[in-house]
C-alpha cells in the first residue's frame, strides 16, 4: 500500500501548523521519516509536530546527540537526527530497537544514514525549498500512514 499526497507551505508558521495536523491524525507506533536538504525545515516541521501534542518548551534539533525525547501522558516522541551518524552500526549501540514500539511516535531526519538499522517507515515526508516557502511530499508505506495522509488531506 502506497499513497502520496502533496501541499506546500508558505512560510515557517504555516510549517509548524502542517506539523500540528500531522500530530492530531498520525497513530502511536508510527514511524515517520524526515527528508530534505539542511534548512528545507525538518525540525521547524517537527516542532509542530511536538506542539500538536501539548509540547510548549524548546524544540532543538538533536544533531549532536542523535535522539531526543519528549513525554506527554500516552506517548513519548523520539526525535532522531542522523545527520552527523558515521555508521549505522552506531545506532545498534544506542540501543535503537528500544525507542520503536506501540507508544512511541519516532520522527527520523536523514534516515538514509541509518539504514539498513531502522525499521520501514509508516510515512515519510519530503520537504523541498520552494523560494520562501516549501514543497511537502507525503508517502504513506503501511495502512497507518495511509490512515493519518486520508484524514490530513481531507
Amino acid at each position: 500500500m502506497k499513497k502520496n499526497w502533496q501541499t506546500t507551505a508558505a512560510d515557517e508558521l504555516a510549517m509548524l501548523e502542517c506539523g500540528t495536523q500531522l500530530a492530531k491524525v498520525l497513530k502511536q507506533g508510527s514511524v515517520l521519516y524526515l527528508t530534505g536538504d539542511l534548512g528545507a525545515g525538518k525540525t521547524t516541521f517537527t516542532r509542530g509536530f511536538l506542539r500538536g501534542l501539548g509540547h510548549i518548551g524548546n524544540v532543538k534539533s538533536p544533531t549532536y546527540t542523535l535522539v531526543e525525547p519528549y513525554e506527554f501522558a500516552h506517548s513519548v516522541v523520539y526525535h532522531f537526527d542522523l545527520y552527523r551518524l558515521q555508521d549505522p552500526e552506531e545506532l545498534e549501540l544506542l540501543g535503537i530497537r528500544d525507542y520503536f514500539h506501540d507508544k512511541s511516535l519516532v520522527l527520523v531526519e536523514w534516515p538514509s544514514r541509518g539504514e539498513p538499522v531502522l525499521p520501514e517507515p509508516d510515512l515519510t515526508l519530503d520537504i523541498s525549498v520552494l523560494g520562501e516557502g516549501r514543497a511537502l511530499q507525503f508517502t504513506a508505506f503501511t495502512a497507518k500512514g495511509y490512515d493519518a495522509l486520508q484524514q490530513l488531506s481531507s
